[in-house]
């Protein structure tokens, strides 16, 4: 390897360590803008669809936001009295689902595993849950009790959360800009072969990312539905969390399952009820592995399941909400990369060295 190809690449893997240095030191105050930069690449597209059709990049950016913005409201405005009127439903039935694991389930894993009678520690916490929920006086008054408490970290976390949509709304009007001064820092040598690779990242991410968010909030809806007509109180928080844990492939089957079997002993207190579940959490998988994921995101991507639980988990270990946050994007523009590499390592000698074969036999 020469001088200078030693040098480029000690450059770049230079350049790639103070990157992943800033996101592990920088991990909490990055987080708004990792989310906005999804956001705005998101919606990237659609700008460039209306600003395409003769309107200006502020204006098609103004349009797409004033839309988000009301749907967004419209959905909170429908979704919050029904969450929180499920989430006082759940708090207040905890003593009644500790009592009945007391006094049904209890006694059957004790015949199963011959082990002797606990003490009273699920007595005394249903004891203090039935004293908490009172003192409270509901959810909503536990929940003030806490913001209160956490007054700092809350306020942190509104101005985080206030924050997002406007560096969302400045790099999606300027997210072309960016793109082109990105392009000019890279070597002129390397630019074709950067856009090439760049369009390929981005036909897999993007299609990853849209189809992904679009399965996880139809399996939420399918999910909360079927539970609904089960008969289930907690159908709509139960579905929500569901779907959004389908982010890992099969988590949301296994969450969602587990949960709603609980739930369902809790409030009906027949066994038979567990069949419904497994039914409505089986027809939801099996309208994603039939319809939704091959329509949505079809065979493009190739992430294997083990690969996206992987990733999503090591990010997480290494750089937090962050690299969860980070996970799947990094591992689509990953896979990209790996295949070009694979095609350039089966094109080069390592790996075919048939050329080398004859000046060894002409030798002999």
């Amino acid at each position: 390897m020469s001088r200078d190809a030693i040098f480029k690449f000690l450059f770049w893997l230079s350049i790639a360590a103070v990157s992943c240095f800033s996101i592990y030191v920088l991990n909490d105050m990055i987080a708004p803008f990792v989310v906005a930069g999804l956001m705005a690449y998101l919606a990237d597209p659609l700008a460039d669809k209306l600003e395409g059709k003769g309107l200006s990049r502020t204006l098609s950016v103004l349009i797409i936001f004033s839309f988000l913005a009301t749907l967004i409201v419209l959905v909170l405005l429908f979704l919050i009295p029904l969450l929180a009127a499920q989430m006082d439903a759940l708090l207040q039935s905890l003593p009644t689902i500790i009592d009945w694991f007391y006094q049904q389930t209890l006694p059957f894993l004790q015949s199963l595993t011959g082990l002797n009678e606990p003490s009273d520690i699920l007595a005394e916490m249903k004891s203090k849950l039935s004293s908490d929920w009172q003192r409270t006086g509901g959810f909503l008054g536990l929940l003030a009790g806490n913001l209160t408490r956490s007054g700092l970290s809350v306020i942190a976390w509104l101005g985080a959360f206030a924050l997002v949509p406007v560096l969302a709304f400045y790099m999606l009007r300027d997210w072309d800009v960016f793109v082109e001064r990105l392009l000019l820092m890279l070597p002129r040598s390397r630019v074709d072969d950067v856009k090439r690779l760049a369009s390929q990242c981005d036909d897999v991410l993007g299609e990853f990312l849209r189809g992904q968010l679009l399965i996880m909030l139809l399996l939420g809806l399918i999910y909360a539905l079927g539970l609904s007509i089960v008969g289930l109180d907690l159908a709509l928080l139960l579905g929500i969390i569901a779907g959004l844990s389908s982010v890992v492939p099969y988590l949301g089957v296994v969450v969602g399952i587990l949960m709603a079997g609980i739930a369902a002993l809790a409030q009906f207190q027949e066994w038979i009820y567990l069949l419904a579940i497994l039914m409505v959490f089986g027809l939801g998988q099996l309208l994603e592995s039939l319809f939704l994921t091959p329509i949505l995101v079809g065979d493009k991507i190739g992430l294997h399941p083990v690969i996206v639980i992987f990733s999503i988990l090591a990010g997480g270990q290494l750089f937090g909400f962050v690299g969860v946050l980070l996970a799947l994007p990094v591992t689509a523009i990953l896979s990209v990369l790996v295949a070009e590499g694979l095609k350039n390592y089966k094109a080069s000698l390592l790996y075919n060295d048939k050329d080398e074969q004859p000046d060894s036999q002409s030798k002999t």
